[in-house]
């Protein structure tokens, strides 16, 4: 296990090994290369192989739970363990990780040989679609809110009229709402009290609670 960066990615047969900070992006990439299908809804996921299994990482109908077949983690007690995924508790955008303060040094999926070209065509097409349709141009954390069961994020907070809101140098995207962007120099704070804003103004106007998809390190906000 190289312990430098952890982000190497090896094969096994149908099977993808990539330590936890490898690009999930770059493990979707490498199976295309070994013609290895089942991770191609992780062509466009920004983020860490280790970041993918906390919170179950997910895009286009596909999850990460999906195609996990084990982990390996230290523990609180700097035990190293080998875990299943029906260990880890994978639900939508969640995981046991946190709560049991493991530390991912690894992922194993488990991948179905494929046809090179069916892969890349759908890796293609899924990667058009981000490209349409999120602010791309701007740097940003991905998705910040959960999907409200019954309802899209990103809509509600389109039709609160919050596209473009910002605070500092953070702003709702106006290419799609469900995204605060970087739009200048943005701090940490001001991030916060965008999401907050949102959280606000679309529980007033609509009674529903949006609960932050992103995690933000060193501070309670839940």
């Amino acid at each position: 296990m190289n312990l430098n960066r952890l982000n190497e990615i090896k094969t096994d047969g149908l099977k993808l090994v990539a330590q936890s900070g490898a690009r999930i992006i770059d493990v979707s990439r490498e199976a295309l290369a070994q013609r290895l299908t089942g991770l191609e809804f992780a062509c466009g996921i920004p983020g860490s192989v280790g970041g993918a299994l906390y919170m179950n990482a997910g895009a286009y109908g596909g999850e990460i739970k999906d195609v996990l077949e084990s982990t390996v983690v230290v523990d609180k007690n700097g035990e190293l363990l080998t875990l299943s995924a029906d260990q880890l508790d994978l639900e939508y955008r969640t995981s046991n990780i946190p709560d049991n303060g493991y530390i991912v040094l690894e992922g194993t999926f488990a991948l179905k040989e494929g046809n090179y070209d069916e892969i890349k065509a759908v890796m293609d097409d899924l990667t058009f679609k981000r490209e349409s349709k999120q602010p791309l141009e701007y740097p940003s954390c991905g998705s910040v809110f959960k999907r409200p069961p019954g309802y899209f994020a990103g809509k509600l907070i389109q039709d609160s009229g919050l596209q473009g809101t910002q605070i500092g140098g953070a702003q709702v995207s106006q290419k799609h709402a469900g995204f605060i962007v970087n739009k200048d120099n943005a701090t940490a704070d001001e991030y916060i009290q965008l999401i907050r804003h949102v959280q606000t103004i679309v529980k007033e106007k609509f009674g529903v609670t949006l609960e932050r998809e992103v995690r933000i390190i060193g501070e309670d906000l839940e």
